[in-house]
């Protein structure tokens, strides 16, 4: 077992914060590990993670720490997932890219070129049988939709789950990578193709989760063996409170949509985290898109971390608490890294009939405009007919359909019983009300009462 690497990161004072707010800040640096925390509510309040890097740390330091160990376990085969959290304009995109991806300098370059220069510096430097190859899919989830940002026409990619593979994107496009330059700029026109905007917090605000998903090979020729390791990183978009970014029209909805989402992320390590693994019963992976994608990297079968980006201005202070506590609650998901078996015949036979699955596909969605819609449907059950399309067995389609109802139900229940404990709290309480007016007019009545029969005493006396 092993737990998830957590790392916090607090930018440096923006000139609008110091502008607008002054220079006074939340934090008080202890070590490079632990520091504390000023909470007008709280008090101040002790925080420690695996490192902290203050406004001074250097691009290089965060991906020596947070990232490299993930990158050498990726060209061994194993799995890795790196998350960037925080409120928007906390620095999470500038630590991910840098000011850019192409054009920058050595020092100021983000965890996503590192990360490309090192799988290629440590496949050059591996010395073995194995002939590695790399491939790079990027898509972004965008009101809840998961978009294909080298081919903007796949704008609703499904996601499907393997036993062997687990989280898969279907029909997601990916682009070959031969080296690091090639690399970079096939990202970087991925990375023109996001959903940003202009918010009051942040001239060019993420409005979407960007998610980059590295797949790297190996191929033994001695024995036809190939083990596969996947490393994703994400640029969640950021938390935001509409009253400080302005947020209007397309600009709150995307907002609602994007804090609806880090909702489910959080709801997903509360549950994680709070319930003993022995006794788990549902975990909400299913509640948005962002939490299925990750749910291997949550759910402990890879290597995680987390980078959480905070602002150190007293202005932002209630939502850097929030992304520190997430943080600290994260620290306790234990993870389970292991190898992904190697591919047998059967396993490549399976993904050489996926492939022509895709062009199967892609070929009929040309057809349509022609044929039209069922003709086209007609022609697809033909090539089921004689083998050249696989067809899902329809137990795995019923049993995914299943997991869906059963999420959704479990959902809706929870719901319904925080509806029912609020409505019994209201009940409670105006049954309180009740009894003190109830007692209030039984103690006038009383009274009442008393004064009549001593007024009638006192008459007859007269």
């Amino acid at each position: 077992m092993s737990k998830v690497t957590v790392c916090a990161r607090f930018r440096p004072l923006s000139s609008s914060e110091i502008r607008d707010h002054g220079s006074c800040v939340s934090i008080h640096r202890i070590d490079d590990e632990s520091f504390n925390f000023k909470d007008e509510k709280d008090g101040d309040l002790s925080f420690s993670f695996d490192k902290v890097f203050y406004e001074d740390s250097a691009q290089a330091s965060v991906y020596e720490v947070l990232a490299l160990p993930i990158v050498q376990d990726a060209v061994s085969g194993l799995n890795g997932t790196i998350l960037s959290y925080g409120q928007t304009g906390a620095g999470k995109t500038f630590s991910m890219e840098g000011p850019g991806i192409i054009k920058c300098d050595a020092e100021r370059k983000g965890l996503i070129p590192r990360v490309i220069e090192g799988l290629f510096e440590m496949i050059n430097a591996s010395q073995g049988e194995a002939v590695y190859s790399v491939k790079l899919a990027m898509v972004e989830i965008y009101m809840e939709k998961v978009r294909d940002l080298f081919d903007l026409s796949k704008d609703n990619i499904q996601i499907k789950e393997s036993k062997s593979q687990g989280i898969l994107l279907s029909g997601v496009t990916e682009i070959p990578l031969l080296e690091a330059s090639e690399a970079m700029q096939i990202l970087s026109n991925g990375i023109l193709n996001r959903a940003v905007g202009e918010t009051q917090m942040n001239a060019s605000s993420s409005r979407s989760h960007c998610v980059y998903i590295f797949t790297v090979q190996q191929e033994f020729s001695a024995d036809k063996r190939t083990k596969t390791g996947k490393l994703i990183l994400v640029d969640l978009a950021g938390s935001e409170k509409v009253g400080k970014t302005g947020a209007e029209g397309k600009l709150l909805e995307e907002a609602k949509t994007i804090n609806k989402s880090l909702s489910s992320l959080g709801n997903v390590v509360n549950a994680l985290t709070c319930t003993p693994q022995s006794k788990l019963t549902h975990i909400p992976y299913r509640d948005s898109k962002l939490t299925r994608i990750l749910q291997d990297a949550l759910g402990g079968n890879c290597r995680m971390a987390l980078l959480c980006c905070c602002s150190p201005s007293l202005f932002n202070a209630s939502e850097t608490l929030s992304t520190l506590r997430f943080g600290a609650r994260a620290q306790h998901i234990k993870a389970t890294p292991c190898v992904i078996p190697s591919e047998d015949k059967n396993s490549k036979t399976q993904e050489c009939t996926a492939q022509k699955d895709v062009a199967c596909e892609i070929i009929l969605d040309k057809l349509k405009d022609k044929m039209g819609t069922e003709a086209v449907e007609m022609l697809r059950e033909l090539l089921i007919l004689h083998g050249i399309m696989y067809h899902p067995s329809p137990m795995e389609d019923l049993m995914s359909e299943y997991e869906d109802i059963t999420s959704k139900v479990i959902s809706s229940l929870q719901e319904k019983v925080v509806q029912l404990d609020y409505a019994m709290e209201e009940l409670v309480k105006r049954n309180q009300v009740l009894k003190a007016k109830l007692a209030a007019a039984e103690n006038r009545s009383f009274w009442n009462n008393m004064s009549d029969a001593l007024s009638f005493f006192s008459f007859r006396t007269n």
